[in-house]
C-alpha cells in the first residue's frame, strides 16, 4: 500500500511540474509578444530614429519621413554656448586639429600603426613610408567660421545649393563626387578638402594599376584641395592609397593628397559610442561633420539625408544626386547617424539643409587662427 501511495504521489509530482512548466512558458511567450513584437520604425516616446536595414512599408516610411519634418521644421536658432561645449568635448577627446591626419610629428619613424578597421599585427613605420606622410599638419592653430560638409545624398537634386556652399569659407566633399556637367547649381565646386575611398580607385579607376591619367583629371575639378586618404583603414587599402599619392606626385597635380589618422578614427568610434551611436563603422559624412566641427565656429551639412523619399512631397530620390548606387547599409547605420545630427541641429550646434536652398549667401571670410 505504501509503495502504490508513493508510485500515486510521484506522478501527481510529475504532472504538476509539466503543467507549471507549461503555464510558465505560456506566460512567458505572452509578455514577451506583447513587449518586445514589432514596433513601428520611428518610436514617439524616445523620439529617435531607428536604422533596421529592412525597408519599412510604404505608410511607415511616410510616417518616419513626416516626423523627422515635424522635428526639422520646428526651427533653427543659431547658439553661442552649445557649439562651443560640443567643441570643446570632441577636440579633449579626439583632437582633430592634431590627429585627423598622419603627419611626421605624430606619427614618427619606427612608430607602430595599428589599422582601426580591422584586427592585425600593428605595422612599423619604415623610412619609405615616413616620407609620404605630411610634414605639418594642416589645421594645426587654424578656425574657419563658416564651415559646408557636403554629402551626396540625393536630396541635393534640383536643390540650387551650389552658390549657399560655395559661400563657406572651407568646405568639404566625400568621395570625389561629380562637380561639372551641370552639377555646380546643386552643389557648387568650390572645394578645400575632398575625401576618396579606395573602393572608388578600385571601382573607377582599377585600382591605379593601369592607366593612371584618368584618375588625375578627374582631380581636376577639386583644384589644389587636401584630398583625405583612409590609407591604414585595412591592409589592402595602404597599397592604392599610396599609388594615388605617387599618381598625383608623378603628373604633378596640385591635389594634396594626406592620410586619415588610425588613431583619430578609433577615438571618434568611442566617442560617438558614448553619445548612444552605435555602428560597425562611422561613416564618411559623420566622420567629416565630426571634423567640422573641430575646425569651424558654425558648420553646414548638405545632402544629408538618409532616406529613398523627399522630406517634402514624398518623391522618390536617388541615393546619390549623381547616381542610384545603394550605400553598404550592413556597415554603415545612416538613419541612425542622421538622427545624432538631427539632434545637433535642434540644439543649435550644425545647420542640416533639407530642400531647396535660398539665394542669400554669407560673405566670404578668411582662416583665422586659434582655437
Amino acid at each position: 500500500m505504501r509503495v502504490l501511495l508513493m508510485k500515486l504521489l510521484s506522478s501527481l509530482m510529475l504532472i504538476f511540474l509539466i503543467l507549471g512548466t507549461a503555464l510558465i512558458a505560456l506566460i512567458w511567450y505572452v509578455l514577451s509578444d506583447s513587449s518586445v513584437g514589432p514596433h513601428p520604425p520611428y518610436h514617439h516616446a524616445q523620439n529617435s530614429i531607428r536604422s533596421d536595414s529592412s525597408e519599412p512599408c510604404k505608410d511607415c516610411r511616410d510616417n518616419i519621413i513626416d516626423e523627422v519634418v515635424k522635428r526639422y521644421s520646428h526651427g533653427w536658432k543659431k547658439q553661442e554656448e552649445n557649439p562651443k561645449r560640443f567643441r570643446s568635448l570632441l577636440r579633449s577627446t579626439c583632437n582633430g586639429l592634431t590627429k585627423s591626419i598622419v603627419t611626421q610629428a605624430n606619427t614618427p619613424l619606427g612608430s607602430k600603426v595599428a589599422y582601426d578597421g580591422e584586427k592585425r599585427k600593428p605595422f612599423v613605420v619604415t623610412p619609405k613610408l615616413f616620407s609620404t606622410f605630411a610634414k605639418r599638419h594642416p589645421f594645426l592653430n587654424k578656425t574657419w567660421n563658416t564651415c559646408a560638409v557636403v554629402g551626396n545624398g540625393g536630396i541635393l537634386t534640383n536643390s540650387s545649393c551650389g552658390k549657399k556652399i560655395d559661400s563657406a569659407q572651407f568646405v568639404i566633399r566625400c568621395n570625389l563626387p561629380p562637380l561639372e556637367n551641370g552639377y555646380e547649381r546643386e552643389v557648387g565646386n568650390k572645394t578645400d578638402l575632398v575625401t576618396a575611398n579606395p573602393s572608388i580607385l578600385f571601382e573607377k579607376f582599377g585600382g591605379l594599376l593601369e592607366r593612371r591619367r584618368p584618375f588625375v583629371e578627374k582631380l581636376r575639378s577639386y583644384g589644389n584641395s587636401l584630398m583625405l586618404l583612409p590609407a591604414f583603414s585595412y591592409g589592402l587599402n595602404t597599397a592604392v592609397s599610396l599609388r594615388a599619392l605617387y599618381t598625383i606626385q608623378d603628373f604633378q597635380s596640385p591635389t594634396q593628397p594626406v592620410f586619415l589618422n588610425p588613431e583619430y578614427i578609433r577615438s571618434l568610434n568611442r566617442f560617438w559610442r558614448s553619445q548612444g551611436l552605435r555602428t560597425v563603422r562611422l561613416s564618411t559624412g559623420i566622420i567629416m561633420a565630426s571634423l567640422a566641427l573641430e575646425l569651424c565656429t558654425s558648420v553646414d551639412l548638405y545632402g544629408f539625408w538618409p532616406f529613398s523619399q523627399h522630406p517634402y512631397g514624398h518623391h522618390h530620390l536617388t541615393n546619390h544626386y549623381y547616381d542610384d548606387r545603394q550605400s553598404k547599409k550592413k556597415v554603415h547605420a545612416m538613419p541612425a547617424e542622421f538622427e545624432h545630427l538631427l539632434r545637433l541641429h535642434s540644439q543649435g550646434v550644425l545647420r542640416i539643409h533639407l530642400g531647396e536652398c535660398l539665394t542669400t549667401t554669407r560673405p566670404v571670410g578668411s582662416a583665422t587662427t586659434g582655437g
